[in-house]
């Protein structure tokens, strides 16, 4: 479904020829999803969370590296595109994530003041990061917060940050002389409908593979383990079926400025 909804829109993205899509897909903690999607559709650009752990790309690496593209195509006559974007890429982005914990313990002490002096409680790079992000998302990362007292982190809408910070960067370029091409950006996010399909093979057989091994691990009279399997990318003779224990998926979180 996701892949169906994106080939319309790289359709209509063609027939326009004048906007850039911004495609938020569901995925936080990985990004199977949209790595799926892009194999199956082929959009111009496609941001993958592990390749940018990985690389321990910062957030201005990855908006340079969608500029970079925008005016490459631009150079070519092309001023339209569609980007792929997991829903947790900024899960990915260690100096993100830095900046989260630290407003997170700001949130949990201290009194947040218009005048800004808070924000001599964030270090060098975390303050350079906040002041780097878009006025919405700063002020959306300090009012917005859980139950919990942190920062709300899969309310932040990726994909119009990421436009806002791309529209800056080409217009600085453009003030260099770097960039004459012209740039509109829409954003999207396709979410909970794409649960409502039917599954691929691929689905199918993942989901029987689990059941399998959920059954042989009871049978065996094994428990507090859950149903996994590996080794997805080989043909399913070859994957690995087995067990992970629940408490390896567990961990603390900070709450209130306190761990919990």
């Amino acid at each position: 479904i996701y892949a169906e909804m994106i080939g319309n829109v790289m359709i209509d993205a063609r027939s326009t020829g004048k906007y850039y899509h911004f495609v938020r897909l569901m995925g936080r903690a990985a990004s199977h999803i949209t790595l799926e999607c892009a194999l199956q559709t082929h959009p111009n650009i496609t941001i993958i969370g592990e390749e940018v752990a990985a690389k321990k790309q910062t957030l201005k690496n990855v908006t340079d590296y969608i500029v970079d593209i925008i005016c490459k195509r631009a150079e070519l006559g092309y001023n339209y595109g569609v980007i792929l974007i997991p829903e947790g890429l900024i899960d990915f982005i260690p100096e993100v994530q830095q900046l989260i914990a630290e407003l997170n313990e700001i949130l949990a002490h201290e009194v947040v003041d218009e005048g800004g002096q808070w924000k001599k409680k964030l270090t060098k790079q975390s303050l350079q990061l906040f002041e780097f992000l878009p006025q919405a998302i700063q002020e959306q990362s300090m009012l917005e917060r859980d139950p919990h007292g942190n920062v709300q982190v899969a309310k932040i809408e990726t994909e119009k940050m990421l436009i806002q910070m791309v529209e800056t960067e080409l217009e600085n370029r453009k003030q260099e002389g770097v960039n004459k091409g012209q740039f509109k950006g829409q954003s999207h996010f396709f979410g909970y409908e794409g649960r409502c399909g039917l599954p691929t093979n691929f689905d199918a057989t993942y989901c029987y593979a689990l059941g399998y091994g959920a059954g042989a691990l009871l049978h065996s009279g094994k428990t507090g383990l859950i149903s996994s399997v590996g080794n997805l990318a080989a043909p399913v003779e070859e994957w690995t079926v087995s067990g992970t224990a629940l408490t390896a998926l567990m961990d603390v979180e900070r709450r209130h400025g306190k761990f919990k």
